[in-house]
């Protein structure tokens, strides 16, 4: 019922900066929080960020707190991640997500996923 196709991954330097976004189709995303996952080769996939439906409420994975940014503009049914500073670790496939049960870091009450976008951050 809800389609998410997530773009804006790339190759940057360590210390660059790169913004992700996330359109959806279908219902509106205003009936869901949003999420950000990323996962890197042989590891599991990690929470990121989270939006409340109404951008009331922000959550964030330590390791990208202070750098990224998640915003949300429901008028166009759009989900961003700003990714400030970035670095090696932060290497992954981002995929962006779509939760009926209000803002959670489970991944397992996210109904909807995208198909992720490549970030890669070289030295």
């Amino acid at each position: 019922q809800v389609q998410l196709v997530e773009s804006g991954g790339g190759l940057v330097q360590a210390g660059d900066s790169l913004r992700l976004s996330c359109a959806a189709s279908g219902r509106t995303l205003s009936s869901y929080a949003m999420g950000w996952f990323r996962q890197a080769p042989g590891k599991e996939r990690e929470f990121v960020a989270v939006i409340s439906r109404g951008s009331v409420v922000t959550q964030y994975a330590d390791s990208v707190k202070g750098r990224f940014t998640i915003s949300r503009d429901n008028a166009k049914n759009t989900v961003y991640l700003q990714m400030n500073g970035l670095k090696l670790a932060d290497t992954a496939v981002y995929y962006c997500a779509a939760s009926p049960f209000g803002t959670t870091a489970s991944r397992s009450e996210y109904d909807y996923w995208g198909q992720g976008t490549q970030v890669t951050v070289s030295s």
